[in-house]
């Protein structure tokens, strides 16, 4: 018989419940700011829900009614530079977070509403109602509430999407030497989804100041919890990853507060992240008025129950007990947090004067169909005064570089000059510079900036997207290859992409995301594929492609000096090759809107980029056609070169795209398409492409170069157009 010993975890679970003494010790201020802030969220989520009802809500109306213990147990007691952010159900928590952030902590019951408290409600209703005075001027309504001021780092539509942007806050508050700390809220939903789990352990690993705060409320929209988990006492997550974990009775919000304040003192202490399961409910259905049972998947039994644990009332009754309020101050703060909220909702709304007995928002209060796509990205002034060099223009020596070593001496060399920089990846920090060298050096001079990270690509990037919405570092993430995004898409596109337009056009995301095609090296299906086209589709992202060492200089100086989010690719076969670049000027950029135009001619356009610029230089030599070959260098839809290409057409009047890509992600189709529909009436031909095929390039050597254009595709590629074009 095997010897048998009993294994345990490093990390107290534990469950906390108030005592009496808890109770008669509490802060009677501290209580009473608790009250009045569970009254304002009731009073708000009801007037949200009586507006959904009127069918003024545009979308879901998420409440949160039942839930306020949570909320403003945890929050009340944080101060402004502490951040929150959390899930669809996050309005409590966002007003929890505001009305700290506007009162410092401290609400009287007996005391009407400030003026700033009932503006901040007033926004946040208006962004509900995606009307223009709304926080987020009208594009992130109810699921998408920020305001950075008060620490409210956004609210999110995915599952448990917000949880590693949580931990780029918590990253950058720990690197800044401050004892803030960020929570992220989520439901039982979340708790096993990737992502979530993911960032438990990289926040534990690297002791973050994050905590996971659990709304265990038993449904996702209908599925119970004991349907989707063999351990339903989702604290128990914790040990998994040595995270200490508080259980508690969210409709208790003393219980919830005094597991907080134990948690913050961890966090602050620099201890790592904590977890905080509270038992909640939310009184209505996932989204409107009605409750669950009208559905069929609760009974009204069950929600009986909960609703006479109210933790409104129960709060209330306790001070109650200990004669710090009476019933009627209760009766009129309530009506007075009603009364607020009619006046509020009176300000955003008219009578419909086409239906009788009808109210409508008021038209002046709708954002303008031409706010539509203003904010998707930054207006590029930050390269107002950028010191712009093209190779023509260099008075300096210049001295031969191998690309993969321009890549690592231009990272060190803004690393040196900005300290906000910091690198996330994959075996950066080992290897002499990872798996190709692009960083090498790097760790030993930068050692808390170069971050060897978990094999965890959505923790990573959301961390690294966390850190750029906080403005105080620009994240340069690594993905080791472009197939790798699809793991961390949510984050990518979803999060990142999307966060300065969705959270109203404002706020810059300034990160870089580097990657390597590696076509011809081998690797195979899931490693090979070239992501401009998938990103070129895809909203708020710069994508730059640079075919030489002198160019990645400018490029990457220009990727780390934007304020969006920059994809930088790279390509495996440039890495060895060689080119001139200034032997002592590495500040130089080449900002948005700058192609290069590599081989002039008049025949034909030939629009390319990375390693292809060389395969179609070979190709118009060796086909003998009158090509003008044009590097693109920038690729997105807000920062190609539309006048250089412009000016090409019309000199050629035929159009052929390069790639080395497979079809079906290829970056040509959104480009030939935009440039028939710009130059149309100047093309002799219809717009054509060259690309690899549709399947991703194989491990078998002769597959994989079936699967891949090189310049004998580029050759017939140019013969056919000029056929097409009559001149062949």
């Amino acid at each position: 018989m095997p010897s048998i010993k009993p294994l345990h975890s490093h990390a107290p679970w534990v469950q906390l419940v108030p005592t009496e003494r808890d109770w008669k010790a509490a802060d009677p201020a501290r209580l009473g700011t608790l009250l009045v802030s569970m009254h304002v969220i009731r009073a708000f989520e009801e007037t949200v829900l009586e507006l959904a009802a009127k069918g003024l809500v545009h979308g879901p109306a998420h409440s949160s009614i039942g839930q306020e213990g949570g909320a403003s147990g945890s929050i009340v007691g944080l101060f402004s530079e502490d951040q929150v952010n959390g899930s669809h159900r996050g309005h409590h928590q966002f007003l929890a977070k505001a009305l700290a952030h506007l009162t410092v902590g401290e609400l009287d019951p007996a005391a009407p509403l400030s003026a700033p408290v009932c503006d901040m409600l007033k926004r946040t209703l208006a962004e509900i109602l995606g009307l223009a005075p709304g926080f987020c001027k009208g594009r992130g309504g109810s699921m998408h509430l920020q305001w950075l001021e008060a620490g409210a780092i956004g609210t999110n539509a995915i599952v448990g999407g917000g949880v590693p942007l949580a931990a780029g806050s918590a990253w950058s508050n720990r690197h800044a030497k401050t004892k803030n700390v960020a929570i992220t809220y989520f439901g039982d939903g979340a708790v096993n989804i990737g992502p979530v789990l993911e960032t438990m352990n990289l926040a534990a690993a690297w002791k973050l100041p994050l905590c996971f705060f659990i709304e265990n409320n038993r449904y996702a929209v209908s599925t119970h919890i004991e349907e989707v988990t063999a351990e339903p006492r989702l604290g128990a997550r914790g040990q998994a990853f040595s995270i200490p974990s508080w259980s508690v009775d969210g409709m208790d919000p003393l219980a919830v507060h005094l597991a907080t304040q134990e948690a913050l003192k961890h966090m602050r202490s620099g201890k790592g992240p904590t977890i905080i399961e509270a038992s909640v409910y939310r009184f209505f259905h996932q989204n409107g008025p009605f409750p669950g049972s009208a559905f069929g998947y609760r009974t009204k039994e069950e929600e009986q129950q909960w609703r006479e644990r109210d933790p409104l009332t129960y709060l209330a009754q306790r001070m109650i007990g200990r004669k710090l309020l009476t019933q009627k101050a209760v009766d009129q703060l309530r009506a007075h947090v009603q009364s607020v909220m009619n006046e509020v909702a009176a300000e955003l709304l008219e009578k419909d004067p086409e239906l009788e007995g009808k109210q409508r928002i008021r038209p002046e209060l709708w954002p303008s169909p031409d706010f539509r796509d203003v904010g998707i990205r930054g207006d590029l002034s930050e390269f107002d005064n950028a010191q712009v060099l093209e190779p023509q223009d260099v008075r300096e020596p210049m001295v031969e570089r191998k690309m993969i070593d321009v890549v690592a001496d231009v990272m060190g060399h803004r690393m040196q000059s900005d300290a906000r920089i910091v690198l996330l990846g994959e075996d950066i920090h080992r290897l002499k510079g990872g798996t190709n060298g692009a960083t090498r050096g790097l760790k030993d001079r930068f050692s808390d900036r170069v971050l060897g990270t978990p094999i965890s690509e959505a923790a990573f990037a959301g961390l690294g997207g966390g850190m750029a919405m906080d403005r105080r570092y620009r994240p340069v993430v690594e993905f080791m290859y472009p197939d790798f995004m699809w793991v961390a898409g949510d984050q990518v596109f979803n999060q990142i992409g999307k966060a300065r337009h969705m959270f109203g056009g404002d706020n810059p995301v300034p990160l870089v995301l580097r990657t390597k095609v590696a076509m011809g090296s081998g690797y195979g299906s899931q490693h090979l594929m070239d992501p401009a086209g998938i990103f070129a589709t895809s909203p708020g992202w710069r994508i730059v492609a640079p075919s030489n060492p002198f160019d990645y200089i400018g490029l990457m100086n220009a990727a780390l000096q934007c304020e969006d989010p920059v994809l930088v690719i790279e390509h495996i076969d440039l890495y060895n090759t060689a080119g001139l670049v200034p032997e002592k000027n590495l500040d130089y950029v080449l900002p948005p809107g700058r192609a290069a135009v590599r081989r002039e001619g008049g025949a034909v356009t030939v629009l390319t980029y990375l390693s292809m610029v060389n395969h179609a230089l070979e190709a118009v030599e060796q086909a003998g056609i009158d090509a003008e070959v044009i590097d693109l260098r920038w690729l997105d839809r807000a920062s190609l070169d539309w006048d250089t290409v412009a000016r090409s057409i019309e000199k050629t009047n035929a159009v052929l795209i390069v790639e080395q890509g497979s079809i079906g992600t290829s970056y040509g189709g959104w480009l030939a398409d935009e440039i028939q529909r710009r130059h149309f009436d100047w093309l002799d031909a219809p717009v054509m492409r060259v690309t690899g095929g549709e399947a991703s390039p194989s491990i078998s050597k002769v597959l994989e170069r079936a699967a891949c254009a090189r310049t004998e595709e580029v050759v017939a590629g140019l013969q056919r157009l000029m056929q097409e074009k009559g001149l062949g």
